[in-house]
């Protein structure tokens, strides 16, 4: 596992050479990659270029956006599935393996079968191209009850039902987005997590979750940095993914307006200092 920086969750607005400062300047080991830019750059001046700059931050990458809008009218969507192979091997050819997506816990149009059926559909493809180019595609359960209980239909919000969408999808390449918050928040257990295998975790987000608010009351866009409260056991899950043999990054999206108020480095700085307690608390 390493310490991963994305910019976008921790509210900093930054480019490629300004991300990989700061995630250098905090202690980050890793940095999520802009796909887009990359390719940019890519053109400007060449792939060598562009791994050029990540190693000499000495920076590993994170994970990537595979930017297929899998949820939309099939125009968009065939749209993006036309470009998704050229993104997969530009991706494969700076070295970043991991892509993710979140799937929502509920709709108002479609019943529970009606949206597992469209989700295999929509998915399948996006899977088998990203595993044509040796790529792991990540789903994100949405844990918290405040999140679906006003819409008309539930659908998988939970890492068990996750972990049952990413089977049927039936590509072998596709697993967990794990988020610690959303663990928590669908009332998960440390059992289901030992249960995992290293092949079932994609990509990690960490966080922490206010004190004194029952999970069920929990909401999604009001989160603490990791190891700030206490209230989600992250030593323990951390004991259990380096056990199970995770390797990948581990990312902090605390959804903090504290820490969105910062400045850049002093928010890169506060966040990396949280997940340097969490590795410190679990003997990392």
């Amino acid at each position: 596992m390493f310490k991963n920086l994305s910019t976008g969750a921790i509210g900093i607005r930054a480019d490629m050479q300004e991300g990989l400062k700061l995630a250098r300047s905090a202690g980050f080991e890793g940095l999520d990659l802009d796909i887009g830019e990359a390719g940019r750059l890519a053109q400007e001046h060449s792939v060598q270029f562009v791994k050029e700059l990540w190693t000499e931050a000495g920076i590993k990458m994170g994970g990537w956006g595979f930017g297929v809008n899998w949820r939309g009218a099939d125009a968009d969507y065939y749209a993006g599935l036309a470009q998704l192979p050229a993104r997969a091997v530009l991706a494969a050819e700076l070295g970043c393996y991991r892509t993710t997506t979140v799937v929502g816990p509920a709709s108002n149009d479609m019943t529970y079968q009606e949206n597992w059926d469209f989700s295999v559909k929509r998915l399948r493809p996006v899977a088998e191209i990203l595993k044509e180019y040796g790529h792991s595609l990540g789903l994100e359960f949405i844990g918290p009850a405040t999140s679906r209980k006003a819409s008309k239909h539930l659908f998988a919000y939970s890492m068990d039902a996750m972990l049952g969408l990413a089977a049927a999808v039936g590509t072998g390449n596709v697993g967990l987005l794990f988020d610690t918050w959303h663990w928590y928040t669908c009332r998960a257990t440390i059992d289901d997590v030992r249960k995992l295998s290293s092949a079932d975790v994609v990509y990690v987000h960490i966080n922490d979750a206010p004190a004194g608010i029952d999970a069920d009351e929990q909401i999604d866009n009001i989160r603490c940095l990791p190891a700030e409260t206490g209230v989600i056991p992250l030593t323990e899950l951390m004991h259990i993914l380096t056990d199970i043999g995770y390797e990948g990054p581990v990312t902090p999206e605390p959804f903090s307006q504290t820490v969105n108020a910062m400045e850049p480095m002093d928010a890169a700085k506060a966040t990396g200092a949280s997940l340097d307690k969490v590795w410190a608390n679990a003997g990392l």
